[in-house]
């Protein structure tokens, strides 16, 4: 549970709906306390993320996938970290980019960690276990 004793609330930017339900899958396999929030677009995920800020309910961590349609997962990212009250949040890319211009350009603007989507859903259960870090007490 998270330091405010509720489960903690996971948002995934994800437009792909096989990797929404694989990922629905790992994390009810891994931390079924967990929330999880879907989002499919970058328009979709600011307008959630804005009014969860102004409500004092952040999520405890964002999963951004970059090829998103509307507003991809790099002006989002760079939308996330202009905004005093979003600079915070923990924001792990989660893409299939192997492109080390787009590892560099997300770390350089504020993401926490950038994983490539793995090839397998035992390697996708290892990713999301250890995400746990983001909101399990140190």
């Amino acid at each position: 549970m998270t330091r405010s004793n509720r489960p903690p609330v996971i948002l995934i930017a994800e437009d792909d709906p096989d990797d929404q339900l694989m990922l629905q899958d790992a994390f009810e396999e891994t931390c079924e306390h967990c929330q999880l929030q879907f989002v499919s677009d970058g328009v979709e995920l600011m307008t959630l993320l804005l009014d969860a800020q102004s409500r004092g309910q952040l999520p405890d961590l964002l999963l951004l996938d970059l090829n998103m349609p509307l507003k991809d997962g790099r002006q989002s990212l760079a939308e996330i970290r202009s905004e005093a009250a979003l600079q915070q949040l923990p924001t792990v890319i989660l893409t299939t980019s192997r492109n080390d211009e787009d590892r560099a350009f997300c770390l350089a603007r504020g993401a926490n960690d950038y994983l490539v989507k793995p090839s397998s859903y035992t390697e996708l259960i290892d990713i999301v276990k250890s995400l746990a870090t983001w909101w399990e007490p140190q």
